[in-house]
């Protein structure tokens, strides 16, 4: 029974990963400061994957540690009059790895034009203009937890 729950909580936090459009991703970075940085992305069964310039402060912190940790905020509702906020997140910890082959980039490319671009004119053009001047990182989750407030959750079970 507990393995069922687990399923489905796993589903219903992909489920939120799928849904939104941008999230932080956290990274090891300089002097022991935390380097997190806001990116759209895209869930192609239980990767993740996002889209960076080939050079910079995030790729250079990747290829020092591939461990990151990636945030999505689903919902954020403040309720002034019971001083709280109904929230929903979901955290994958996970590693990293700036793809490679080619074929790689352009799969991710394309999740990522079906994603934000799903009719636009030009996707193949652009994709194939953008192979050779953008990396693409593929987040492997370890772990993935979420957090939501009571009152969604007694909302839910309702």
């Amino acid at each position: 029974m507990e393995e069922d729950r687990s399923d489905a909580r796993k589903a219903t936090r992909f489920a939120i990963l799928a849904r939104n459009s941008h999230g932080v991703l956290a990274i090891n970075g300089d002097d022991g400061y935390p380097y997190a940085v806001p990116l759209s992305y895209a869930v192609v069964g239980d990767k993740i994957y996002f889209h960076s310039a080939v050079e910079g402060h995030k790729i250079d912190a990747l290829r020092a540690c591939d461990k990151v940790c990636f945030t999505v905020v689903d919902t954020d509702e403040v309720v002034a009059e019971k001083f709280t906020t109904y929230y929903r997140s979901v955290i994958v910890f996970g590693r990293a790895r700036i793809l490679t082959d080619p074929a790689d980039l352009r799969s991710a490319l394309e999740a990522l034009a079906d994603k934000y671009s799903p009719n636009a004119n030009g996707r193949e053009k652009e994709i194939e203009g953008a192979l050779s001047r953008v990396a693409v990182i593929e987040l492997t989750p370890d772990e993935i937890t979420g957090k939501e407030a009571i009152e969604l959750v007694q909302q839910r079970k309702g």
